[in-house]
């Protein structure tokens, strides 16, 4: 059986395995990039249809390429963006083999390197990186059974309203995802319930400056650790329709009943905790706070920026809000369907290595993995907060590719140095 040899093999083609494919190919470093299906097919088979990227085009970019025939402030539908990488790897001539499965990585016993068993034949790799990111395997709570007289589906399957039977919907989960799909449902004529958990809310806008703006000028991309608490609470973010502030209580005053976050299931009836005044408060407090902060910014810095004073009107609570559900019997509101938009696991079940801690989460700093060899892309807060972004993964790409080099380096030296014992 021909065994394929490569110095670096890179597991997924989306935004981190091009990213990380133009930085090895700078560097001198031969690689192949190998992906089970296309080129950023998350963004086009695994995202609803009308989803757009939640950052302005001129921010949620490589830095060597610029979207073309998109305003720079606009935000680029899910098919522009999985061609902008198609583009992207093309311009570069980036080593992709697509319809490749990983299915085992294994080390060699007693030298260096890894046995890699794939679709397509087997392949031998000094190191191998994982730029499979962070969306692998959704997560749906075991909270509803499955022979619950309801459909269920993870946001990663919904694709628009059409698909879902006659009647009322609740989305779970109000970040990004949830909160635009319940918009989307909501405009198209359905009855939805929103179950809302703790979250942040920035401005899509203020001053004239998008919040990514702000957060770059504020130092925000750049924080090394979430600050205490702050893991796993979700962003509440849009650019559908040109981009607008996630507003909770303009919803409700559309339609949308919100319900706190959901905790159980029993004889058709959901249970909800009484935890949705808090977490809108809480909501409105990040968003104030980052006001604040471009508030001062713009005051240290003289810039000529225009106020913006409505921005800080915040309405009343909603009878939903101030009178919550805390219980809700499905049939009796006429809810045939439930979107669970909750969220992904990492699945490395692939990765026979050991690299990971009990949890099965990577060990690693910046990347680079406690397994000598073994490298991963791509991870929420990976070195930064904005490592799972667009940008950041690149920035992160070079970090390793220039570690992976490095290595290379000593290792080529150790193959050509020649040296006679030393005599007495």
């Amino acid at each position: 059986m021909t065994v394929e040899k490569v110095d670096t093999l890179v597991v997924g083609a989306g935004q981190a395995g091009v990213a990380l494919s133009e930085h090895l190919s700078k560097s001198g470093v031969p690689h192949l990039v190998v992906e089970r299906h296309r080129i950023a097919e998350r963004w086009r088979s695994e995202r609803w249809d009308s989803l757009v990227a939640n950052g302005p085009a001129w921010h949620d970019r490589f830095p060597g390429m610029e979207f073309s025939d998109a305003d720079p402030d606009a935000f680029v539908p899910k098919e522009k963006v999985a061609d902008y990488f198609v583009a992207y790897a093309e311009k570069f001539a980036a080593p992709i083999r697509c319809g490749v499965e990983v299915k085992e990585v294994r080390k060699i016993p007693g030298r260096p390197g890894f046995r890699v068993e794939t679709s397509d034949g087997v392949i031998e790799a000094n190191n191998v990186v994982a730029a499979t990111g962070p969306f692998q395997r959704p997560i749906i709570p075991r909270v509803v059974p499955d022979d619950a007289e309801v459909l269920q589906i993870h946001s990663n399957t919904y694709r628009n309203s059409d698909q879902l039977p006659d009647g009322a919907v609740l989305v779970v989960g109000a970040g990004s995802s949830g909160v635009q799909i319940a918009d989307e449902l909501l405009r198209s004529g359905k009855r939805v319930y929103l179950s809302v958990g703790p979250h942040d809310r920035p401005p899509r806008a203020y001053r004239g400056r998008d919040f990514c703006w702000w957060l770059g000028v504020l130092g925000k991309w750049d924080a090394e650790t979430p600050g205490p608490g702050t893991e796993h609470v979700t962003i509440a973010v849009s650019g559908a329709r040109g981009g607008e502030t996630v507003d909770f209580r303009r919803l409700a005053a559309q339609g949308m009943t919100l319900v706190g976050l959901t905790q159980a299931y029993e004889n058709g009836t959901i249970t909800f905790a009484q935890d949705l005044a808090d977490n809108i408060a809480r909501g409105d407090a990040n968003y104030l706070s980052l006001l604040d902060e471009a508030d001062a910014y713009v005051a240290r810095n003289g810039l000529d920026l225009p106020e913006e004073n409505a921005a800080r009107e915040i309405g009343p609570d909603p009878e939903c809000v101030s009178n919550p559900t805390l219980k809700l019997n499905l049939a009796e509101a006429g809810i045939t369907s439930i979107i669970w938009a909750t969220g992904y696991a990492v699945d490395y079940s692939w990765l026979k290595v050991d690299a990971f801690d009990e949890k099965g989460r990577p060990k690693h700093q910046r990347g680079v993995s406690v397994e000598p060899g073994i490298y991963f892309l791509g991870l929420p807060w990976q070195s930064r907060r904005g490592s799972s972004f667009i940008w950041g993964v690149w920035h992160d790409a070079k970090h390793l590719a220039d570690r992976i080099s490095t290595q290379r380096k000593y290792l080529a030296y150790h193959a050509s140095a020649k040296r006679e014992p030393a005599t007495a």
